[in-house]
Parts: C-alpha cells; structure tokens; sequence
C-alpha cells in the first residue's frame, strides 16, 4: 500500500506518515518503484501513532514511545510511566474543567436568584 492509498484508507494524515518515515520506524516500508510501501506491520505502528496522538502526546513523545516499543517488553515499565504520567495531566485537566463547570453554575445560579 502506498503513503497516499494508506493515508486515504485509514485516514492519517499524510504529514503523520511523514513524519513516521522521518523517525526511521519504519523498519518493513519498501521503497518500490519510487513509492513508499505500507504493510500490516505499519498500519499497527501507524495505528499506535495515532492513538498516542489522540490522547495528547506531543510528537517527540511519540517518537519516544515508538522506539521503546520496537525495543520490545523490556522497555514495558517505562512505557507504562508515560501513559501514567498523560493519565494524571489528563485528570488534572478535567478537574480543572470541573471547578470551570462549577464556578458557571454558581453564577447562573446567583443570576437565577435575582431573577
């Protein structure tokens, strides 16, 4: 599968798919006939690319991440200190959300009473 087919097919944006190719992770993309060839092994990285994305890492996390898991399980401990570490920034922001959403209704509310 070529950079475009797979960027269209899975819907990653091509930068995404360029920027993996910069990291040098992909390890089983072959350049045939002038195109870089995506196989299943990929699409799963890509995949993990993605996710990791979704949740809020920044690119150099990625890049982090994705190296320590082509390492394989020995590099299981510190991949789980980054996902624990995303965990807790992302509960911090919603507790922040959550006082924001607080002190809103507090406000309707008092608005409401002189109503």
């Amino acid at each position: 599968m070529t950079k475009t087919e797979a960027s269209e097919f899975y819907n990653i944006p091509l930068e995404v798919l360029d920027e993996y190719e910069r990291w040098g992770l992909c390890g089983e993309v072959k350049k045939v006939m002038g195109a870089w060839q995506y196989d299943d092994r990929d699409i799963e990285r890509l995949s993990m690319i993605m996710t990791l994305h979704d949740i809020g890492f920044s690119n150099r996390e990625i890049e982090a991440y994705m190296r320590l898991m082509l390492e394989g399980d020995s590099t299981e401990q510190e991949r789980l200190r980054m996902l624990g570490h995303r965990r807790s920034d992302t509960l911090d922001a919603i507790h922040l959300r959550e006082k924001q959403l607080d002190r809103i209704d507090y406000l309707r509310f008092k608005m409401k009473q002189k109503g």
